[in-house]
């Protein structure tokens, strides 16, 4: 299996209405296209073999012969094909008659899933003909007594986490569709075959039902809609099909057209995230029914965003940059108002950590209808800060109307090496960790001084990395960032850019052009940074990615790498991406002694390392088993 991955299709074949002969092969060259293309599992319409508009022909012994010598051609030809096939026809089956699902593979007829859920009202009138599907019965079907019931549930025993249930078109719409009794009894794909008739407003409505069910049952959802050649006497079928995976659409087709849409569902991601869920109750009680197929040779059609915690669309991206700033200020507004402090004190540097930190802090203090006098911006340049960022600081600092001062450590750090003996000329984790320490130093005894609060700076990627120094820069009494990865931190910068007036927009773009440093080691004899993080820990962005794959699902490295190989193509190559990935573990599961110690802040996302919240790990775990998957990459 490629990486739990597997390619599922919904199918519209053109039909003839109440022509078998021709809805076979329209639907047997779809079949074979699937094949090519290395789908595993496919879904046709509902009662596509005769059409789901032949109205009371459906009570014609011809047609229900029809589509069931249909059905059994449909059998024998595909004896060969690797290919779970689910396919919509009317099956009689002694004084009933249903609207089933067939469910067969390599010429095995495995079972008929009958529709539960019967219309009869405005347009529709499935009652007319059709019997309400059962729990559990036996049928004979092309001369083959097979199973049929609402609970079957169809195993996969050579591919892991694939198993299939299949419902019918109005069965999702009602208040209890029986795909959630089929999700909570293991199906992990859920196939509807459907015949939904087009109005206005009716398809946004259908893609949010299938986007919503396969959020609430973790499992993808495979709509396939009806289309090209059924009877429009009175209603118009567009062939709207829709495959979602846990709350997210991945394909769509086009109204009015025919053919596959196909989607690559990720079996492993559904499997982890059910684990992870500690609400997700697996039943067990339907009818289980196991197959075998190879796994199809396919091309990965699936696109990876490069940044997971950065939605694609710009409109969904200024939402969510409102909203995290606000859950950020809303945060700390409760714990000001919680401790009674007027004051707030911030370290500032000029990098987009502070600069964002300080915007929080200045809503929160607008929340609480609070002065920004009672914000105190503190620069405390050392050893390698430049003009730059010190003068960027304290303009972000006056236009907010804050308290600004600025607190040399330079002398002091000096005297406490000398204290220890240590040679200011050996540039060495001591000659940085230091300047931090005395930085947090100034600002705690400030807060003591004015009465206020600490407010923390560091960013998730950075907690992640460990990029923070024990007892300096990673303490203090509030971290607003501490749940928002560096990726997201400078979108959250430049949304403030773009919504704020022109002089604020000006200053933050040239925060966002400063390369992330922490300024720690002399600058360049231009005046320019000299110690640039991402040269040192390697690019936020693919930090970022693992990070996320790796905590919100539990993916392995070999399975995060190759992702990361497709999401930055072109851009990073596979040793590049091999070499921060091994950075990213070691760094990881080193530093979680760090994490252990962190303060308080608010969760934004569904990724957080807080020990009290999301991420609870022994500090002197080993990394070994992981190292060893990297190194053989």
């Amino acid at each position: 299996m490629n990486d739990g991955f597997l390619k599922i299709a919904a199918a519209t074949p053109e039909i003839r209405v109440a022509d078998c002969r021709y809805n076979l092969e329209s639907v047997w060259s779809l079949m074979q296209e699937c094949e090519k293309r290395g789908v595993a599992a496919a879904a046709f319409p509902e009662l596509c073999l005769t059409g789901y508009t032949c109205g009371d022909l459906f009570r014609d012994r011809t047609l229900i012969s029809g589509a069931e010598s249909a059905l059994a051609e449909l059998l024998a030809r595909s004896q060969r094909l690797n290919l779970l096939t689910l396919v919509g026809l009317p099956a009689a089956v002694g004084a009933d008659l249903y609207n089933c699902a067939a469910v067969f593979c390599r010429g095995e007829l495995l079972g008929l899933v009958p529709k539960t859920n019967l219309p009869n009202y405005t347009e529709f009138y499935e009652a007319r003909y059709f019997t309400p599907g059962p729990d559990y019965r036996q049928a004979t079907l092309c001369g083959r007594e097979v199973p049929l019931g609402r609970d079957l549930v169809f195993r996969c025993g050579s591919v892991p986490g694939f198993s299939v249930g299949a419902e019918i078109c109005e069965d999702l719409w009602v208040p209890c569709p029986p795909s959630v009794h089929l999700a909570q009894s293991g199906a992990t794909v859920i196939f509807n075959l459907s015949a939904s008739d087009e109005i206005i407003g009716k398809a946004s409505y259908r893609r949010d039902l299938v986007r919503m069910q396969s959020g609430h049952l973790v499992c993808a959802y495979c709509y396939a809609d009806a289309g090209e050649g059924e009877s429009s006497t009175d209603l118009i079928y567009a062939g709207h099909s829709v495959i979602a995976e846990n709350g997210t659409v991945l394909a769509e087709s086009e109204q009015f057209t025919t053919g596959l849409t196909t989607a690559d569902v990720d079996l492993e991601r559904l499997s982890q995230e059910r684990l992870r869920m500690t609400t997700w109750r697996n039943e067990g009680a339907a009818h289980e029914i196991e197959f075998s197929i190879e796994m199809p040779e396919f091309k990965l059609e699936r696109k990876f965003p490069a940044t997971p915690f950065v939605p694609d669309d710009v409109r969904d991206l200024a939402e969510r940059c409102e909203m995290i700033l606000n859950l950020q200020a809303a945060g700390l507004k409760t714990r000001l108002r919680h401790t009674g402090s007027k004051c707030a004190v911030i370290g500032v540097s000029g990098g987009l950590d502070s600069t964002l930190a300080l915007l929080v802090v200045a809503r929160a203090f607008d929340l609480l209808g609070m002065d920004h006098k009672g914000i105190l911006a503190v620069t405390m340049p050392g050893f390698g800060t430049t003009g730059r960022t010190r003068g960027n600081a304290q303009k972000l600092a006056e236009f907010l109307n804050a308290r600004f001062l600025e607190v040399p450590i330079g002398d002091s750090v000096s005297r406490h090496f000398q204290d220890i003996g240590h040679d200011p000329e050996n540039r060495d984790v001591t000659y940085e960790n230091a300047q931090a320490r005395e930085r947090t130093q100034v600002l705690m005894d400030l807060a003591n001084q004015h009465g206020g609060l600490v407010i923390g700076t560091g960013d998730l990627s950075e907690l992640a990395l460990g990029w923070a120094t024990y007892n300096g820069d990673i303490m203090s009494m509030y971290g607003v960032n501490c749940s928002i990865p560096k990726t997201l931190v400078r979108h959250l910068v430049h949304h403030a850019a773009v919504t704020g007036p022109e002089e604020l927009r000006a200053l933050l773009e040239d925060v966002l052009d400063t390369p992330v440093s922490p300024e720690l080691l002399p600058p360049e004899e231009n005046g320019e940074i000299a110690q640039k993080t991402e040269h040192i820990v390697g690019p936020y962005e693919l930090h970022d990615f693992f990070l996320y794959y790796m905590m919100r699902f539990g993916f392995t490295p070999g399975k995060i790498y190759r992702m990361a190989l497709s999401a930055f193509e072109g851009r990073y190559d596979g040793a590049t991406v091999k070499k921060w990935l091994g950075e990213f573990y070691r760094r990881f599961f080193t530093n979680q002694f760090k994490r252990s110690a962190l303060p308080d802040g608010p969760k934004v996302g569904s990724v957080s390392l807080s020990q009290r919240g999301d991420w609870r790990m022994p500090s002197d775990a080993s990394a070994a088993l992981w190292s060893k998957e990297i190194e053989r990459l």
